[in-house]
């Protein structure tokens, strides 16, 4: 089983997009059995707070359901528990470090390192461009999901 926990700043926008898309894309592959796949925040700020509705509403565009999520802050036993820690902007991974404590095996990336494109995924809360956050997710997730491909063999 490989176990993915998606990270962003308040687990309302960005990272439970990423945990919807890419278990949408696993489903599609029909490697649902094979994952684990969650989301979380850094922060309290959101804390038990569904999906905001903008972001909800550009994955229903898209036929993908984000039912029953509500943010969670990330907690340093994530760090056990997941294989693949994964932050959309370079400020997440430098909040994951302070709470799991630093990186000894190589889990915290960004999704786009798993790109052609490296780089961070702005946050839609405060640009309002929920089109560019799903679009760069989608193809964080897809060249996430390709890696894990090549890699678990």
């Amino acid at each position: 089983m490989i176990r993915i926990l998606f990270v962003c700043h308040g687990n309302i926008c960005r990272s439970p997009m990423a945990e919807f898309i890419m278990k949408d894309l696993v489903e599609k592959a029909g490697l649902e059995g094979e994952f684990q796949i969650a989301s979380a925040a850094t922060s309290m700020e959101e804390y038990g707070n569904p999906i905001y509705p903008p972001a909800r509403r550009k994955l229903q565009e898209h036929g993908i359901s984000s039912e029953g999520h509500r943010a969670r802050r990330m907690e340093r036993r994530d760090y056990q528990d997941y294989d693949y820690l994964i932050g959309m902007e370079h400020y997440n991974i430098r909040n994951m470090l302070r709470i799991v404590g630093g990186d000894p095996e190589g889990k915290i990336s960004r999704l786009l390192d798993f790109t052609d494109a490296p780089g961070d995924i702005d946050d839609p809360w405060y640009t309002d461009d929920f089109d560019t956050a799903y679009r760069e997710i989608l193809r964080g997730c897809r060249g996430f999901l390709e890696y894990l491909r090549k890699n678990r063999q």
